[in-house]
């Protein structure tokens, strides 16, 4: 597991021609349009996205439960979704920390399982030293702020790659709030099991990006925004959270003020 604050040392790939996508359980139950619009960003920067209909879980909430025979069974039907020999990208940093760093030794002994978890790309990250994408940004100035899950950033570095990308963006200031590094309180089963403790968690995160005084924060993870657009909502607040797919889909294809605020 990584934990620095350096990119990880790996070996990138040449652009593609075809990846996978892996939409996640979250954005495929729940939040759709953000798995449409990372496929249609890699369409347009000339990929051609393939969408494994059987895909489901990775595993996580099983194997971070410590079910480890069930998380093995739903992790080995997830690796047979995806046979070709190209780049799987994942719209979630926490995903992608489980198949990247997680399968090699929940899945130990399977055939080609170490090739099949160097295919695993987040998707900033696949922008960043895949890609090295040029972002041509299109939208209205405006303040935003940028979290990321902590298996994203402390397992995937992913917090790197997600900085760079926005700060690509010539019209968008990006403020970094007071305990960015932070937990939301999310952690998946841990939300339920320690509810008090997860919603003061919550608390205090959405404390500091009121205080940053933003108009809209930005993460790769749908987990954490479920719990902070949540409580946002409950308080009220009139601002929330977009998955980057989404975020430079509309700043590179349309004009900010065609958006609904």
């Amino acid at each position: 597991m990584t934990s620095s604050n350096e990119p990880q040392q790996r070996n990138y790939p040449a652009k593609p021609k075809q990846v996978y996508l892996y939409g996640t359980c979250l954005a495929d139950s729940l939040f759709p349009d953000s798995g449409i619009d990372a496929i249609e960003f890699l369409e347009l920067q000339g990929i051609e996205v393939i969408y494994p209909d059987g895909q489901t879980c990775c595993g996580q909430p099983a194997y971070s439960s410590g079910y480890q025979d069930e998380a093995r069974t739903v992790a080995l039907a997830q690796v047979t979704q995806f046979p070709l020999d190209i780049p799987i990208v994942i719209i979630s940093g926490s995903c992608g920390g489980m198949m990247h760093h997680h399968y090699p030794e929940l899945l130990k002994g399977e055939p080609g399982i170490e090739q099949f978890c160097e295919r695993i790309f987040e998707f900033t990250e696949f922008l960043v030293n895949v890609l090295k994408i040029k972002l041509n940004d299109k939208g209205e100035p405006e303040k935003i702020a940028l979290h990321t899950s902590c298996a994203a950033r402390r397992e995937m570095d992913v917090h790197i790659t997600g900085r760079a990308l926005i700060e690509q963006l010539e019209n968008v200031e990006l403020v970094t709030h007071q305990y960015e590094s932070e937990c939301c309180g999310f952690g998946g089963t841990f939300s339920i099991k320690h509810g008090d403790i997860s919603a003061a968690m919550v608390s205090d995160k959405t404390k500091y990006l009121i205080e940053a005084d933003v108009v809209r924060y930005i993460s790769a993870d749908w987990g954490c925004m479920l719990n902070i657009n949540g409580a946002l909502e409950y308080q009220k607040q009139s601002f929330s959270g977009e998955h980057i797919a989404s975020y430079l889909l509309h700043r590179t294809k349309e004009r900010t003020k065609e958006r609904e605020q």
